[in-house]
């Protein structure tokens, strides 16, 4: 799906927006019956969460899938505080983008930063962390570049390591810069609500 494609896909999906906690939460709701939400600042306008759901083959509503923002605690809500404290020193990936960038952190990586190699894989059409002593692997895509069919530049890659945390760091094209400010002209359009007038209906 080109640029435009995916924008004119935003434009007829049916939205509703919310505005609570200094946030502006937009609900979509695509023909096939996926869903998308994304919360932005109220103030920056900056991306804080986007995440999807999908139905099942029967109809049934599956978990979210979280693109951008916090992931969830594994396990949070069904199981004792003992099995996510146990998860605690583990590696937690995360995106969270900035104006110009796609951004992820991973969390919990307390090796020098000469260990680790992070480069582009064209044939996979995704990036690939890994570390010199063979102790963390992670290849993950950027969906929005699917989403708008453009290639994975290397040079707009870099990193940087602070406090036991991988910050990678991607140079938005511009063809996304543009695009995301077209989609923000669009939900400038969408009535929002105040949490105080009651839950936001998205059916």
């Amino acid at each position: 799906m080109a640029v435009t494609g995916w924008l004119e896909s935003l434009r007829t999906a049916e939205k509703t927006a919310l505005l609570q906690d200094g946030r502006r939460k937009v609900h979509y709701l695509f023909p096939d019956g996926k869903e998308m939400a994304e919360e932005y600042d109220e103030k920056s306008g900056e991306l804080l969460v986007r995440k999807w759901r999908v139905k099942s083959a029967l109809g049934a509503l599956g978990q979210w899938q979280i693109e951008v923002g916090e992931p969830a605690l594994p396990g949070a809500g069904s199981l004792g505080p003992e099995f996510i404290k146990e998860n605690n020193a583990n590696p937690i990936f995360m995106r969270k983008d900035t104006k110009m960038n796609f951004q992820w952190r991973i969390r919990n990586l307390p090796y020098p930063k000469d260990v680790y190699s992070v480069c582009v894989d064209h044939k996979e059409r995704c990036i690939v962390v890994r570390t010199t002593n063979k102790k963390y692997y992670k290849k993950f895509s950027i969906p929005d570049l699917d989403r708008h069919q453009l290639p994975l530049d290397a040079s707009s890659l870099s990193f940087a390591h602070a406090n036991c945390t991988l910050i990678i760091s991607y140079q938005k094209p511009k063809e996304i810069l543009v695009a995301e400010a077209e989609l923000q002209k669009e939900l400038k359009k969408v009535k929002t609500a105040h949490s105080s007038d009651g839950d936001c209906k998205t059916q």
